[in-house]
């Protein structure tokens, strides 16, 4: 067993089976003292490796994450503190693979309900191999303003309420990690502070023992006296008692075992730790308690009084002069994680998205607030479903029978458009799906299915500057630009685009105006007396009448129209209407 001090302000640890929040109370530990470096070098997840991201204060690091236990010792060798969050399965073993590395110096088991036998054999391994092990059934160990083990003495209002982030004067030794933590406060309120604290664990065979522990602090020049706290069943305090008779301890020691109440039972009584049960006098609380007093340690009536004591010993020691307390130092401040501090309405944090048109937090989804269980209980069509999700509003039935035609009408053109022909070429070559599809797609463009956003623009800003079809073609040729949606490569002013006829048909009986396609008609009127293919195509068709749809509905201000125009909503209509050929 070691004889000084385990943990230093340099100290490192490798962490066994990954827990987050324990790895990262340590690390807020670590900011809180004033560390430069954080405690924990390295995890260990079987059969993972990476990073794992944490704070450290302010900053975001990345701890590097191991497979093996050897791997990670390899790649830090300056870590000797090994922390084992492992199940009872497999502690053990885990546990003596770390033994067994020359780095690691101290190894804390978590885990409750370690075999015995196992234990036994850990115990044997550390100790002639002067190594220390602190548990099973172990909450750790703190050092003030130095290292903790996981979740030691809890929250981090706890460790600041406790006066843990510097040292103190007092070394303490428990076997129950929840008592350590009222303990930890006890000395805190009495005393100024604690320098470091262990607790051993509560099974049976504690890998290290209470007089292991108060040997150890004997031997460290600031601790100045000492307080433990035991409890009944077995008789690890009975070391303290010989160590306390030898003379092997020479500063004062305060002193409590817990569980004087077992003699008001009439039957044996089995407390929460598994070592926790009395057999006999000896191991009783009392009789511990009388030991432990005879031997020369202070110990009080009470476990009430136990304040009392360590406050009167603590001042004793300092009318003596033997101890200086400790100057008490402002901590930093922690920050708190976002999640937290929204959830206790603490910060206001901005949304990286914001959706507009669909919501599925509720009990089912709604696109631009209309439930799904609407939209299919009043048979609403795909035309529906596109003006809430693109429009963000619910249009007539005649705009969106419009928009499924449209779709209907453009969902493919033969296999030798250029489109069609990526894709037929790409699934050819062994492509996926996906991959067909979008080497036909990014062809659409002014050449090839792309003209609807340019005709409607261009169609839109002639009529409401009063253009004539003459002015307005013949300024496009002056400028270099084909006029969008007009021209066709088959159809001719004697053979017609049959689609074309359609939407016109459907628009004229349907629309309550129809002045933006009346102007394309007439623009066609003169091109076509230039050359008989410069017809008005399905581009320029669909292009023109949506115009007409957004002006004539009535729902939509003449911003909103510029600026559906502006941003290419309509060519969106082709690039689903024709995604479906080409997927065919």
């Amino acid at each position: 067993m070691a004889t000084g001090q385990l943990f230093s302000r340099t100290t490192q640890a490798l962490f066994y089976n990954y827990k987050q929040l324990p790895i990262q109370r340590m690390l807020d530990f670590d900011f809180l003292c004033g560390r430069e470096t954080p405690s924990v070098a390295g995890i260990i997840n079987p059969g993972a490796e990476g990073f794992q991201k944490l704070f450290f204060g302010q900053e975001e690091i990345a701890i590097p994450v191991h497979s093996t236990i050897e791997a990670a010792c390899a790649a830090h060798p300056t870590a000797d503190v090994f922390i084992n969050f492992a199940s009872f399965r497999s502690a053990a073993a885990s546990s003596m693979a770390a033994l067994k590395q020359p780095t690691i110096r101290v190894v804390a088991i978590i885990a409750e309900g370690v075999p015995e036998s196992d234990t036994k054999q850990l115990i044997a391994y550390a100790r002639s191999n002067n190594k220390v092990v602190i548990g099973p059934a172990t909450v750790g160990g703190i050092q003030g303003g130095a290292f903790k083990i996981g979740d030691t003495a809890g929250t981090i209002d706890n460790i600041i309420q406790c006066k843990l982030y510097r040292p103190g004067s007092i070394g303490f030794v428990s076997k129950s990690g929840g008592m350590s933590n009222e303990m930890y406060n006890t000395i805190a309120r009495v005393t100024d502070g604690i320098y470091e604290g262990i607790a051993i664990g509560g099974d049976v065979f504690p890998g290290s023992t209470l007089s292991d522990h108060i040997l150890r602090f004997n031997n460290i020049p600031q601790v100045k006296m000492m307080v433990v706290l035991g409890e009944l069943g077995g008789r690890d305090e009975y070391s303290l008692v010989e160590a306390l008779k030898q003379g092997k301890v020479n500063k004062p020691v305060v002193a409590w075992v817990s569980g004087t109440c077992a003699r008001l039972f009439k039957s044996e009584v089995q407390f929460g730790h598994a070592g926790a049960k009395s057999g006999g006098e000896m191991e009783s609380a009392q009789g511990k308690n009388q030991a432990l007093r005879e031997a020369g340690a202070i110990v009080p009536t009470s476990y009430e009084a136990l304040e009392a004591a360590i406050k009167e010993t603590f001042e004793k020691l300092v009318e003596e002069g033997k101890i200086t307390p400790v100057k008490e130092v402002k901590p930093p401040q922690i920050p708190e994680d976002l999640n937290s501090a929204i959830k206790s309405g603490k910060v206001r944090a901005p949304t990286h998205i914001i959706s507009t048109i669909s919501d599925d937090r509720g009990e089912e989804p709604c696109y631009a607030g209309v439930p799904m269980s609407s939209i299919v209980e009043q048979g609403y069509g795909v035309g529906d479903v596109i003006s809430l999700l693109w429009f963000k509003r619910s249009l007539p039935r005649y705009c969106t029978h419009f928009i499924e035609i449209c779709i209907m009408l453009c969902a493919d053109h033969g296999p030798c458009v250029s489109g069609a022909h990526n894709t037929i070429v790409t699934a050819r070559a062994g492509k996926d799906l996906v991959s067909s599809l979008v080497s036909g797609l990014l062809t659409i463009g002014p050449r090839f299915g792309g003209a609807i956003d340019d005709a409607a623009r261009y169609f839109k800003d002639a009529y409401d500057r009063g253009l004539t079809p003459y002015e307005f073609v013949e300024g496009m040729k002056k400028k270099g630009i084909r006029v969008p949606g007009i021209g066709h490569r088959i159809k001719r002013g004697d053979n017609r685009d049959k689609r074309v006829e359609l939407l016109q048909r459907f628009a004229r009986t349907h629309f309550p105006s129809v002045k933006y396609m009346e102007y394309a008609v007439q623009v066609e009127t003169y091109t076509l007396s230039k050359a008989n293919n410069l017809v008005l195509n399905v581009d320029g068709a669909i292009g023109s009448l949506f115009l007409d749809l957004l002006a004539g509905s009535g729902m939509f201000s003449k911003q909103e129209i510029d600026e559906i125009v502006e941003i290419g909503y309509l060519n969106g209509l082709f690039v689903l209407a024709r995604s479906i050929g080409l997927i065919g």
